[in-house]
Parts: structure tokens; sequence; C-alpha cells
């Protein structure tokens, strides 16, 4: 597929979500007797890229993009440690505010990396087979079926790998994120319906994976011919 300035805008904004909601998730938030990572109101936009991403271009390019994020994520964080390890200049003051929002820890840092790979791949896995099997109908249950599953995994993973253990840890954390995060889904929907519906027309692209090869490491799998319907 010849790769469109389209194209290349949703998967940058599907990288700078992520990005960003990495950085702003080592802050937990309280809702009364709610507590949240502050991501909660961003990271589910990174789902709906993605949903995008596989719907119009199909899990092949989904899954290439999928793993552009977890590379860019993975420099951020090599040279966020690199800049904690700097010696401060004398009368910068600020060291100890900058460990505390980009000082991951390595627990935070495992459970990050693997609940984004389970999450994103889980979602567009299940975008992909459910276009399928909907014969391209009823978007909406893609997308929030997707999600569901995706975002399960990620939460699951995440909130047990970061926070277990913690003295704010509570289990109905995983139900609340997991909850918001589809909410925002489904609150999202007209937007993604807008986005997928103008891609396909623009982009003369409807992609269905029918003979996809869905593992996530299939790096060498050949790109299928875009089927247009």
């Amino acid at each position: 597929m010849k790769v469109s300035f389209r194209f290349v805008v949703i998967a940058a904004l599907f990288v700078t979500t992520l990005l960003t909601a990495n950085i702003i998730g080592s802050k937990v938030a309280g809702f009364g007797f709610v507590t949240l990572p502050a991501a909660v109101v961003l990271f589910p936009f990174s789902y709906i890229f993605g949903d995008i991403l596989t719907e119009v271009y199909g899990y092949h390019q989904a899954r290439r993009i999928i793993w552009v994020g977890f590379l860019c994520n993975l420099i951020f964080v090599i040279f966020a440690w690199i800049g904690q390890i700097l010696p401060p200049a004398s009368g910068w003051e600020n060291q100890p505010a900058y460990e505390a929002i980009l000082g991951y820890t390595p627990r935070l840092l495992v459970a990050s990396f693997f609940g984004y790979l389970a999450g994103e791949f889980g979602n567009s896995f299940v975008l992909a087979r459910m276009k399928i099997l909907t014969k391209g109908r009823w978007l909406w249950t893609r997308t929030i079926g997707s999600t569901i599953v995706g975002q399960g995994l990620d939460t699951v993973i995440f909130i047990l790998g970061a926070f277990w253990g913690l003295p704010f840890f509570t289990p109905l954390m995983i139900l609340y994120h997991w909850v918001a995060k589809v909410l925002i889904e489904i609150v999202a929907t007209p937007f993604t319906y807008m986005a997928v519906n103008t891609l396909k027309k623009t982009e003369g692209v409807d992609v269905y994976d029918t003979n996809t090869d869905f593992n996530p490491l299939a790096f060498w799998a050949k790109e299928r011919k875009a089927i247009s319907r």
C-alpha cells in the first residue's frame, strides 16, 4: 500500500497519544472513593486511532504502527532515564520533581510495555476478525467490542503490574479504569464513524483481513491487496 499523508497523520496521532498518556500516567487522580491514573482521560484515544488504522488500512498496517509506538515509547524511556542520571546543575532544584514524573520504576515500565502490547494487538485482532464476521456492517460493534477486549487486557496487566501491593491499590481500580476507557470509546463513536468514512472515501481503501497472518511478530508477512467494498 502506498503510504498517504492521511495515514501518516493517524499514525502520528496514535503515537503522540500513547507517549503523552505514559507521561501523565504517573499521576494517580482521586475522584472521591475512585482512584485512577490520570492517563485514563487520554489513553483511550490511542485505541480509537488504532481502530481507525485497522478498520481502514487493515491489521497488517496497524501491526506496524503498534510496533512503531512501542519503539518510540522505548526511546522516550531510555532518554528520560539518561536525563535523570545526568548530574543536576548547581542551583537547579527540580531533580526530585523530574524523578517523580519521569523516573519510571522497572515495575511500572514492564507493566506498561506488556499491557500496551497485549491491549493494542488484542484490540486490532478483534476488530479485524469482527469486520469479516459482520461483513463490514455495524462499525460500532467492532470499535466497542474490540475496546472491551483490548482495554480489558491492558488494564488488568498494567494495574496489577504497576500498583499491586501499594497503599492506594484496590481491585476496583481495574474495574473503574476499564469502564472509564470503554465509556470514552462509546462517546467518541461518532468521531470514529466520521474519520473512518472520510478516510475510506478519500483513500479508496477498505481492507478485509481474510488471509492475514495475525501473528504480532510476523514482520515478514506480505501485505495483502486491499479490498474495497
